[in-house]
């Protein structure tokens, strides 16, 4: 039997916490005893620079049960950094690693189903979402909208697939040789290449709190995936350049038969919107390539990811 480790990000989550890790537990002592995972498996809560209560939750419970384990990080590194934080943790006393949310909009249920394609020789199992009824409507078109848009750019994502998913150890060692800063692991974990399946789930609504993952963090978290494995961006910079210059021609020779035939006519308006509309593509494409170089520039820096303030293992 394998040693399992249940791998949860939290970013001010008290409110749900204590119902996570009941359920958590049952599922845990349930798997267990029908000999699914070793006796030594374990709960991993991640603590994202919390301001709240979460922290201390955290530790009441590590000292009421065996199976929960906890790292508290130094300061809030966001979602992806969390959850790489507590792979490369749990990698070195795990044998497989299943990540999700501590919100359980993940179907916990279908946590027995992933370790059984593990032991069909899979190294790494997606939870891909078969429907996002539990998502508002402006989320659930945006979130699919996203996928569709990373396919188109070349980035192999899994389709409707999070960060809920299975992970071999051999796995996560591979993984931890990529050193990428600015982290999207949904890019990441697909080049790996190992024999891969997935495992179909409904996202469910939260039983407590609200979402921590804000407008901002989706549009940060897409244009790191973007930025990360395509360069298409830069390319269309170049294709727009052309098409801009070949109707400036084609404006040109108008403006040239024009003047030949007497019917110019005098007015500032084309001029206006002609300066102003160049003006924007040349911003717009300053900015796309501003973010790459930022990135390079990070990526040049090789600062650390994160700090562990303190560590709870048992």
């Amino acid at each position: 039997m394998e040693r399992l480790a249940l791998i949860l990000p939290c970013f001010n989550e008290d409110e749900i916490i204590e119902v996570t890790t009941e359920k958590l537990l049952a599922l845990m002592k349930d798997l267990i005893e029908r000999k699914k995972i070793s006796g030594d498996s374990y709960i991993l809560f991640v603590n994202d620079g919390s301001k709240d209560n979460t922290w201390k939750l955290i530790e009441k419970n590590y000292l009421n049960s065996n199976y929960i384990n906890g790292i508290k990080l130094s300061r809030n590194v966001g979602h992806q950094k969390a959850l790489w934080a507590g792979l490369m943790t749990a990698k070195e006393n795990a044998d497989i690693m299943i990540t999700m949310d501590a919100d359980l909009q993940d179907d916990i249920n279908v946590v027995e189903e992933m370790i059984d394609k593990y032991y069909d020789g899979n190294q790494i199992v997606y939870g891909v979402k078969r429907k996002r009824l539990a998502d508002s409507w402006a989320k659930r078109i945006s979130a699919e909208s996203f996928y569709k848009f990373m396919n188109l750019l070349g980035v192999k994502t899994i389709y409707n697939h999070a960060d809920f998913r299975l992970m071999s150890k051999t796995a996560v060692q591979a993984l931890s040789q990529y050193k990428e800063r600015n982290l999207f692991l949904r890019g990441i974990v697909p080049l790996l290449g190992f024999k891969t399946e997935c495992v179909y789930e409904e996202l469910r609504e939260r039983e407590a709190g609200k979402s921590k993952y804000s407008l901002k963090k989706m549009l940060n978290l897409a244009i790191d995936g973007i930025t990360s494995f395509s360069i298409k961006p830069l390319s269309l910079i170049g294709w727009l350049g052309g098409i801009i210059v070949f109707f400036s021609i084609i404006m040109i020779i108008q403006a040239i038969a024009a003047h030949f035939m007497g019917d110019t006519v005098a007015g500032w308006t084309s001029i206006v919107i002609s300066i102003w509309f160049i003006g924007g593509v040349q911003l717009i494409s300053l900015g796309i390539v501003g973010e790459y170089i930022g990135r390079l520039y990070i990526e040049t820096k090789e600062r650390p990811l994160y700090f562990i303030e303190q560590i709870l293992m048992h």
